[in-house]
């Protein structure tokens, strides 16, 4: 979960624990956060060894536990709005549009490399994503405890 595959993935994974990460923190403290994103990283590479475990390709990365972050926070932020870049202008979208675009993106990537992630389909754990993703949103529900209000900071 501390590995990455280049520069690009590392940045792309810091970008989304910047955008989305923070408030999720915020709401779970320091140390539910920090057990939260390892179990989410633990259920994401389950997730794609379950999914393809003859694959040669080490998973490497944080993705899977990111994506546990994403789950998070579409459950208890999913009216916050995200900005995006939409063209040549950023756009502020709701949380769960954006989410729900990226999960839908993971899902029809995911079912056509369900058993071959190998160096054809380019490497991406597609499973891992999925399956931290789940695993976000199911864990969401014993980490928040009673206080949610619905809005990030």
């Amino acid at each position: 979960m501390f590995m990455h595959g280049g520069w690009l993935h590392l940045f792309g994974n810091m970008l989304f624990l910047w955008i989305f990460g923070d408030n999720v923190e915020d709401r779970f403290g320091h140390v539910k956060f920090l057990i939260f994103y390892l179990l989410a990283g633990i259920a994401a590479t389950f997730s794609q060894y379950a999914a393809s475990p003859e694959s040669g390709v080490p998973n490497v990365g944080a993705s899977g536990a990111i994506a546990g972050v994403l789950g998070a926070y579409i459950i208890m932020f999913p009216q916050s709005r995200v900005n995006v870049l939409l063209g040549r202008q950023i756009v502020a979208m709701p949380a769960f549009v954006v989410l729900g675009l990226w999960i839908a993106l993971q899902l029809v990537s995911g079912v056509g490399t369900i058993a071959s992630t190998d160096e054809s389909s380019g490497g991406v754990a597609y499973m891992a994503h999925i399956g931290g993703f789940v695993s976000g949103l199911l864990m969401t529900f014993l980490f928040r405890g009673q206080t949610d209000s619905g809005t990030a900071t």
